[in-house]
């Protein structure tokens, strides 16, 4: 039995690395890093065209009506690429709306959401570190107004719609655009994946008919996505340090010639490569084996975020001093990590969610 990617697969992952490397050097990446926005118009548009926007939609509404594995492979690759944007968010809020929505909401978003015309987000993060569909506390009053606040909404201030979750598990629209909107930025650790807050202020809001059930599935999807693109940042980071240790010279030699870091790139690489599994699986099951699917997201979200975090502190000792300073590509990277770490709840929230769902 073959339980690799298929060749397609591998496709699709290649063309989006080969797209980064042209369109989103570390260059352009520091650049886009160090804006006001953190969001390149013509690299979203890039993207688009690229397909990974509807990638998961069904194709009667633009879609090309693949599954949730192919959309982590694609955010394992943008998470090598260090890539900027909106696509996390975007791609939460498009599979929200399928899964929960009705017909009418589907045939409104969908194809727009698809096609890039439009972009979307979710606010599901609120105040004391709560991101979990039966800890939200927002109140939508008479299922048709919002008023409270949403936290670290990932690029809430270009989204077009946001799915919002409120109390009770359930899932609401919310057109930014909407009287009772504001979003402000707010300063985070990650400059490619801008997040925001948002305060409603009586906003008017739809709910998604199938939301309560729905919600959990959701945050899922994200956790697989986080721990996909944590993989990806992780082979960046080991790939940036062994290419470091065969260039940068002391006594006369390169520094890969020294047993003490010999060891520890290779300890890196083995405690990043075999945890591609925990994401590929829990991206099947999602799909294939739902009595699984939430433990398997919540496992791989906390292994593989905990595991990068550690690899991105050795990539910074691998490359010595000048590894703690902005000028060095390493902090990218590492940034990346943390947020990936920290969005949706932190490695020991879900380590206690995987204990709890096996009953131990």
């Amino acid at each position: 039995m073959n339980f690799d990617i298929s060749e397609e697969q591998q496709l699709l992952q290649q063309m989006i690395r080969q797209f980064l490397e042209k369109e989103c050097p570390t260059q352009r990446l520091r650049e886009i890093f160090e804006s006001d926005t953190g969001f390149d118009a013509a690299l979203w548009k890039g993207m688009v065209e690229l397909g990974i926007t509807g990638l998961h939609l069904e194709d009667s509404y633009g879609g090309a009506g693949l599954e949730l594995i192919d959309l982590a492979l694609v955010g394992e690759s943008l998470g090598y690429g260090g890539a900027p944007g909106p696509f996390f968010g975007h791609a939460l809020a498009g599979l929200a709306i399928q899964l929960a929505g009705s017909e009418e909401q589907k045939r409104a978003w969908l194809p727009r959401l698809a096609s890039g015309d439009a972009i979307g987000t979710v606010a599901l993060g609120e105040a004391n570190g709560i991101w979990q569909p039966e800890e939200w506390q927002l109140v939508a009053d008479g299922s048709s107004v919002l008023t409270g606040e949403k936290l670290n909404v990932p690029f809430a201030s270009i989204a077009d719609v946001i799915v919002v979750g409120v109390a009770g598990g359930g899932l609401v629209l919310v057109e930014s655009s909407a009287v009772g909107v504001d979003i402000q930025p707010i300063e985070g650790v990650d400059r490619s994946r801008r997040i925001d807050s948002i305060r409603f202020e009586a906003a008017p809001c739809v709910p998604l008919p199938n939301g309560e059930a729905v919600a959990p599935r959701v945050r899922d999807a994200g956790l697989v996505l986080l721990a996909a693109d944590a993989f990806g940042g992780g082979s960046r980071l080991v790939d940036m340090s062994v290419e470091y240790a065969k260039t940068r010279e002391q006594f006369g030699v390169t520094i890969g010639h020294f047993q003490a870091l010999k060891h520890q790139l290779a300890n890196m690489a083995v405690e990043l490569e075999p945890s591609r599994a925990l994401f590929w699986y829990a991206a099947h099951a999602f799909d294939h084996i739902p009595v699984e699917a939430e433990r398997a997201a919540a496992t791989a979200k906390a292994h593989i975020s905990d595991r990068v975090m550690q690899i991105a502190r050795d990539a910074v000792e691998a490359h010595g001093g000048i590894g703690f300073t902005w000028e060095c590509d390493v902090q990218l990277w590492f940034k990346r990590a943390m947020f990936d770490r920290a969005f949706l709840g932190t490695p020991a929230v879900h380590r206690e969610r995987s204990a709890q769902l096996a009953d131990w």
